[in-house]
């Protein structure tokens, strides 16, 4: 319990203003006299905010818990992946603005105030190469994103108020994050899957802005849900010049919430945030160097990475831990090498003290050694070395480094089939979608449950959407299974599409496919016809062309999972958790750029250039009329045209005067001041009807 004072200096505060604050007497001390409160009595056995013996780490915040992690993972293209993951959690509160100790108070009005059952949120910069990076681990599958903006959302609410829900939930993240998020609130923008992603009965909604620019604005909101944000923990690798000049940068939030009431063991709250980066290391090895031609992999350390260590955990994390990732790839191509060269000692990874071999060595000896068990019958194993974080400090940091001794040449494991899309025709009316699926190693690992009826099957779900402006035919479709064509019936098991129309929706295509197991190719095109926008709904650059969001490739029959032995560490790792959990391969293709018909954009510009310079004209015209002074400038020509004259004249007109005995007469206006008035009315109406003529023939 604890008490809080401030001071005011409002009217109301100081007795009218009568009794102001003088800040000059600075600080201020404040006593109470007499407080007495009845509190509430408490359970020693009950679960209570436990303290560490220096009283500043908090364990146990009411149910909430916080935990950080680190997965680094070398690349057979002399890259490195680096994988953060922070996760919280708290429990469900029954009360109105329930306080938070871990748990970002920001996401649990989210989920309470737009009824928010499941949420996903991406922010990538670049594309995933699946050839060189793989795509058959949880870890491709899960946080391997689209470029751009990538949500989607499960709400717990009926189906008539679900889009309402949509476009609330789009705005509050928009301000939330600071981007465009709000764009995806036009029902053009987004659609309902129902296929391709799991049952949600209808309230589901999914949305994509691939042109978004990803940047430090949107980083920075992202850091702030964390408990010690970007100061302490793992958190404080984040440089933003190391992370944003990687080849690929993709920050993720997932969210999940369950009622108290649920079946589920864990009901509560879930958040779940990934930064998953790729960068080329710089190496820092000293000693003998390799020329790139012997494949030699760069060395690398965090230090050399990110430009700092880590100064420890974050003091309210339940786990800090960072791993370092061999995949099975690697790992299958050490220990040839090691047989290669009669080095090979059986179980050499199995050893917790392993630290270094012919191959490679590792600068910190891992406090644990999980390697995969039962990977695809029998072959190679992947190997995760674990790191606590927990004993060390700002003055004996956390600096993990690899040194490659010789060269290693190993690929990553792909998905089942590698997915791209292409852009077929050529001209400005219409042109093709093709998407191509060739066969690669792992589609050799189908389970044998799969065969049905003698038959081995390979199932392959399709989730595509298209801009209203690009009008597909559906019945267009063609398959071609080997580059030989088929009916559509003996491949497509399911197909369920949604046509765009014109400024209210876009068009959808979901696919369920049979393929032979055998087959090495197979491809789909759909034709379509581009149609026209507006002159106001094209965007500043429309000569660059627009975007065709990714299409979601996923293959249920496989399963993106790592299986290890039993052990108790495993059950306090996040990130190990989730990579044992069972979810289908899923990959991305390209995002699609298609010109469209662009107008004269010039012409408008034209218009307005010589709308305004008649304008300019008139006004000008106008204004020189109405502001000159005509007897002013007569009197000034008078006495201009007599200096002139010179004093001899004058004399002669004075004299003149004298002998005629008359005064002499001063020079009158030549012009009467009724001539000139009405000379100046019909310079006013001469310009005002050109104007007006000009403006309703050529304007």
């Amino acid at each position: 319990m604890q008490i809080e004072a401030s001071l005011w200096n409002a009217s109301w505060a100081t007795d009218g203003g009568r009794m102001q604050i003088s800040l000059s007497y600075a600080p201020f001390e404040a006593r109470y006299r007499g407080f007495d409160v009845a509190r509430c009595s408490v359970d020693k056995s009950s679960d209570m905010n436990q303290f560490s013996s220096s009283g500043s780490v908090l364990k146990q915040g009411g149910g909430e818990e916080f935990s950080e992690e680190l997965l680094l993972k070398p690349f057979p293209d002399r890259k490195v992946l680096a994988h953060f993951h922070f996760q919280s959690r708290a429990p469900h509160s029954s009360s109105h603005g329930r306080h938070h100790h871990l748990f970002p108070k920001a996401i649990a009005q989210l989920v309470k105030k737009f009824r928010v059952k499941e949420m996903e949120l991406s922010f990538t910069q670049g594309r995933w190469r699946y050839e060189q990076w793989g795509g058959f681990d949880p870890l491709s599958s899960n946080n391997a994103k689209p470029p751009g903006v990538e949500l989607w959302a499960v709400f717990d609410v009926p189906q008539s108020l679900v889009d309402v829900y949509w476009r609330n939930l789009t705005h509050t993240l928009s301000g939330l994050f600071c981007a465009s998020i709000n764009f995806l609130e036009s029902s053009t923008t987004y659609s309902a899957p129902e296929l391709t992603f799991k049952p949600s009965f209808g309230n589901l909604r999914y949305g994509t802005l691939p042109r978004e620019a990803v940047c430090t604005e949107n980083l920075t909101p992202w850091l702030k849900l964390l408990p010690c944000r970007d100061k302490a923990g793992l958190s404080a690798l984040m440089d933003r010049p190391s992370i944003y000049r990687g080849f690929y940068h993709s920050q993720r939030l997932r969210l999940t919430s369950s009622e108290s009431g649920s079946d589920e063991v864990d009901s509560g709250i879930g958040l779940e945030q990934t930064l998953t980066v790729v960068l080329q290391p710089s190496s820092w090895r000293t000693g003998k160097t390799y020329s790139v031609e012997t494949n030699i992999q760069p060395s690398w350390s965090i230090s050399s990475i990110f430009g700092r260590n880590i100064p420890g955990k974050c003091v309210i994390a339940k786990s800090s831990n960072v791993y370092l990732h061999l995949d099975n790839g690697l790992v299958g191509e050490l220990k040839n090498l090691e047989r290669e060269n009669a080095k090979y000692v059986a179980n050499t990874f199995e050893s917790e003290g392993f630290q270094s071999n012919h191959a490679f060595k590792i600068s910190v000896t891992p406090d644990k050694v999980f390697e995969e068990v039962d990977y695809l019958h029998g072959k190679s194993t992947s190997v995760i070395y674990g790191f606590s974080v927990e004993k060390y400090s700002d003055s004996q940091p956390f600096d993990l480094g690899l040194t490659w001794k010789i060269p290693v040449v190993w690929s990553c494991q792909q998905a089942p089939l590698h997915a791209s899309r292409f852009l077929m025709g050529s001209g400005n009316e219409r042109g093709a979608i093709a998407i191509s699926l060739e066969s690669t190693e792992s589609s050799e690992g189908l389970p044998t449950s799969h065969i049905i009826d003698g038959r081995c099957e390979l199932r392959v779900d399709i989730f595509q959407v298209v801009p209203w402006y690009i009008k597909v035919y559906f019945h267009t479709l063609q398959v071609f299974v080997d580059k030989q064509p088929r009916a559509m019936a003996d491949v497509v098991d399911k197909i369920r599409v949604s046509p765009s129309k014109d400024k209210v929706s876009p068009g959808v295509m979901e696919m369920i496919l049979k393929l032979p197991c055998g087959s090495k190719s197979a491809a789909f095109s759909l034709e379509f016809d581009k149609g026209f926008l507006h002159i106001d709904e094209y965007p500043p650059d429309a000569n660059q062309g627009f975007d065709i969001p990714s299409a979601l490739i996923s293959f249920p029959s496989f399963n993106a999972r790592m299986n290890f032995s039993e052990d108790e560490f495993l059950n306090n790792s996040p990130i190990l958790s989730k990579f044992q959990e069972t979810s289908p391969v899923l990959s991305y293709t390209e995002v699609l750029l298609i010109p469209l018909t662009t107008p004269d954009f010039s012409m408008p510009y034209n218009v307005i250039t010589i709308t305004c310079t008649v304008f300019a004209l008139y006004f000008g015209s106008l204004l020189n009329v109405l502001r000159r002074r005509v007897d002013e400038e007569e009197r000034i020509l008078r006495s201009r045209a007599g200096r002139k004259a010179g004093w001899i004249s004058q004399l002669l007109s004075r004299l003149s005067a004298k002998l005629r005995g008359r005064p002499q007469e001063q020079p009158t206006s030549s012009l009467p001041y009724s001539f000139i008035s009405f000379r100046l009315v019909l310079k006013i109406l001469l310009v005002a009807s050109i104007a007006v003529t000009w403006q309703y023939y050529f304007g």
